[in-house]
């Protein structure tokens, strides 16, 4: 069954004067053998109608809490039984606030994940905007000793022929070459910076390491 978000779930207000009845009853506010209010006075008391405080203490009748009879009215009969049933009760309302909790915070993760997507969209489209209207921003590769390319000069590998890329600079170590000439090698451990279109990363890679 689906909840809409801001529905509350209560218990009938009968059995909540029934709860409370019990509840004294556990207290030692009531006594084995005592009588409870008449069933007017019942309703009084908690500003419900007489039908209502009938129906609560049919509940307790019905659970051997009290025995109500026309002559004798309403008296208490168990503490143990009223003892159980306020368990009972209090056992079904932490499962229900655990639930209501659970909810909760499956809605907020919802929520948060919502805000993230936008978030992320707005990101890449900033982003795709920012290199439209920036397409001197460089891209970046790491040199390992799996590419065939280490140890040969950009003459030697033609890059921009075979990549249709531009190196603009080597980072070896702490230094930065910027502009290479077609005679800087490439070594295991640079990264290499490229400007090119939005397809250069990819022919890069592919070029740089084939397998």
């Amino acid at each position: 069954m689906n909840l809409e978000k801001n529905v509350q779930v209560k218990q009938p207000k009968y059995q909540q004067i029934a709860v409370d009845l019990a509840s004294k009853i556990v207290e030692k506010k009531y006594q084995i053998g005592d009588k409870i209010y008449a069933r007017s006075s019942l309703a009084s008391q908690y500003n419900v109608s007489a039908e209502t405080a009938r129906r609560a203490i049919a509940v307790l009748q019905d659970l051997e809490i009290v025995e109500a009879s026309k002559g004798s009215g309403v008296i208490i009969k168990s503490y143990e039984m009223a003892a159980r049933f306020v368990r009972q009760f209090q056992d079904v309302q932490s499962v229900h606030e655990l639930q209501n909790e659970l909810l909760i915070s499956i809605q907020k993760q919802q929520q948060e994940l919502l805000h993230l997507q936008e978030k992320t969209k707005q990101l890449i489209s900033r982003t795709e905007h920012f290199r439209s209207v920036n397409p001197f921003i460089p891209y970046q590769i790491e040199m390992t000793a799996d590419s065939p390319c280490i140890h040969q000069t950009l003459q030697e590998l033609n890059f921009w022929q075979n990549t249709s890329s531009t190196i603009v600079g080597i980072r070896r170590g702490n230094e930065l070459l910027l502009s290479p000439g077609p005679y800087a090698s490439i070594e295991e451990g640079d990264i290499i910076y490229f400007i090119g279109n939005d397809e250069s990363l990819g022919r890069v890679q592919s070029f740089l390491y084939p397998n």
